[in-house]
């Protein structure tokens, strides 16, 4: 019901970063794409009439998708996955699932770590034009274990997606871990792929290629996934439910 999905850029078109000292290294040669699977729904998937102008100003743009370094995809995600999976208290649910336009200003500590913690549950895509805003929080009942997925897309400006201009999905969040794990182990092969044919060709003539850097951060980022897994979110639900309150009380009519 949910994947993180993505292609990299094939090795001989990869761009080394710099001008004189043109380099590359383990973050640049995640140069790809990238989508997610949700359902019936693919989200990242830019409209037709966006694609074709942008094709126009960019011939280099060749596929549907949101074309970055997948790196920052997986950086975000793992990050955010330990906030995702720490179940939401059912008198939050409708905080979490809130939109920040909706509430009013509130100039109080309990209100910033509210809206702090809230934004914790959006995937950064702040990188790329007209994001669209893509949120995750986990519910757990007697005989439920879900995870909510919305999104929404900017109503302005000239980028569209193919996906409804907003949305919600529920999965198990056995899936949504799942997915995660995937993302991580699909990237993490390919790379090594990718790092093996260097070890055998060496880089582009001009281009430089610390091998022994990159092995050795290949496998520093082998254990970042765990790493996040283990980590338990600190969060103070007595003050977050106080600055929900907050907001959310000042979304009613100016008097």
């Amino acid at each position: 019901m949910i994947r993180f999905r993505f292609a990299l850029t094939p090795l001989r078109q990869v761009s080394p970063w710099g001008h004189e000292d043109r380099q590359l290294h383990w973050f640049g040669l995640t140069d790809g794409w990238y989508w997610i699977e949700l359902a019936d729904h693919e989200l990242l998937r830019y409209s037709p009439e966006t694609l074709q102008k942008y094709r126009s100003d960019h011939p280099a743009v060749q596929h549907p998708y949101v074309g970055y370094y997948v790196a920052r995809l997986w950086e975000d995600i793992n990050a955010m996955t330990p906030t995702v999976l720490e179940p939401v208290p059912s008198d939050l649910l409708d905080f979490v699932g809130s939109d920040p336009s909706a509430w009013r200003p509130v100039e109080s500590d309990a209100a910033s770590v509210a809206a702090v913690w809230h934004n914790e549950h959006a995937l950064d895509l702040g990188y790329i034009l007209q994001p669209p805003r893509i949120r995750a929080w986990r519910t757990v009942s007697d005989d439920l274990d879900t995870v909510t997925v919305t999104w929404q897309h900017a109503d302005d400006g000239d980028i569209r997606f193919v996906a409804d201009p907003a949305g919600q999905v529920i999965v198990p969040a056995a899936s949504f871990r799942t997915a995660v794990r995937q993302l991580d182990h699909e990237l993490l092969i390919s790379m090594e792929r990718r790092i093996r044919v260097l070890e055998r060709t060496g880089p582009p003539d001009g281009v430089q290629f610390d091998l022994q850097a990159v092995r050795a951060e290949h496998a520093n980022r082998g254990e970042s996934l765990a790493q996040w897994l283990h980590r338990e979110p600190a969060t103070d639900w007595a003050v977050v439910r106080v600055g929900a309150e907050e907001l959310l009380a000042a979304c009613g009519p100016v008097t």
